[in-house]
């Protein structure tokens, strides 16, 4: 129990380190990108205390609740959101040996567990009695159902050359090749579901500040809105972690560079995701929201379909091969 608990804070110390650093990360790289300087008052010419300072006035503002507004869900929602965030981090094994559990279907457990958060995203637009909220919510349930299919159907390939649904094991399965190389296309369309299911841009239409005067946590403030940020960011995190487990390998080093430790490759391998997730919010325009579900429905399912069935006829090669 002792060892449960202490693996559980370092635990939650990395993730919440993890969101304070790429909150930072992403501004400056956007700075950079965009030919701006980012942060760079707050903690010295590299504004390395920015993000604390960020956190510190969201936790001192004060709490504003609509009158009109449900006030149990409204008081429920962030923690329906952010709750889930936490728990799938128990099945992501980061090593061999730092990982909390290694169940049989961690990768079903994962999945399913995820989707909760958009059960808190849709309270938090009903419960918040504003309609640019509620559409907001709405938006946000339509467009994470519609990537769920294709994010699933995309990791079938990985399922199939893994022979297994636990996440070690298909670690393990990657000692000689990554699954990125066999399975280019899933990787692909899972990335891209990821930006969909992190309402990341280009999908970032539940958040449209635009259109929906910041959408379904338009009405949050304070801490209650910085929970809402930081379950994005804590997803950010898995989902990248995810990646890293079903297509880089997850720990496994490059040929010939085995004596270097094993968490050194799984951070090299996670800090690249990231850094693509970035890259792609910073580069890409907002697409409409009739674009978002068609790309969705008509272009990724069919070709995530399309993926399956190609695996299984490439496992067959590989298997007379190797």
């Amino acid at each position: 129990m002792t060892y449960l608990l202490t693996l559980g804070a370092g635990m939650l110390s990395l993730v919440l380190g993890f969101v304070t650093f790429a909150i930072l990360a992403e501004r400056k790289v956007m700075g950079y990108m965009q030919l701006r300087h980012g942060p760079n008052r707050v903690g010295g010419r590299f504004g390395l205390l920015q993000t604390v300072a960020d956190i510190l006035k969201l936790l001192t503002k004060e709490d504003i609740r609509p009158k009109l507004a449900d006030k149990p869900l409204f008081v429920l929602a962030p923690v329906i959101a952010f709750t889930p965030a936490f728990i799938i981090l128990s099945v992501i094994p980061f090593t061999d040996a730092f990982k909390f559990s290694d169940i049989g279907v961690g990768l079903l457990y994962y999945i399913a567990i995820s989707g909760i958060s958009t059960i808190g995203i849709v309270t938090a637009g009903w419960a918040s009695n504003n309609k640019y909220a509620l559409m907001g919510g709405m938006r946000s349930a339509a467009q994470m159902i519609s990537y769920e299919v294709p994010l699933v159907m995309s990791v079938i390939g990985v399922i199939l050359f893994a022979g297994t649904l636990n996440l070690t094991e298909i670690v393990e399965a990657q000692k000689h090749v990554a699954y990125i190389f066999l399975q280019p296309v899933g990787f692909i369309i899972f990335f891209i579901a990821a930006n969909a299911e992190l309402n990341r841009t280009p999908f970032d239409l539940p958040e449209a500040e635009s259109e929906l005067v910041a959408g379904y946590h338009v009405e949050f403030s304070g801490f209650r809105w910085a929970f809402f940020m930081l379950s994005e960011y804590v997803y950010l995190f898995a989902m990248a972690s995810l990646i890293t487990v079903l297509f880089l390998g997850g720990w496994n080093p490059i040929p010939g560079l085995g004596f270097i430790p094993d968490p050194f490759w799984f951070s090299i391998k996670f800090m690249i995701v990231v850094f693509l997730f970035i890259w792609i919010r910073i580069t890409l325009p907002r697409i409409r929201a009739d674009q978002l579900m068609e790309f969705g429905w008509k272009v990724l399912l069919p070709v995530a379909l399309a993926n399956i069935f190609l695996s299984a006829i490439v496992k067959e090669l590989y298997s007379i091969w190797f």
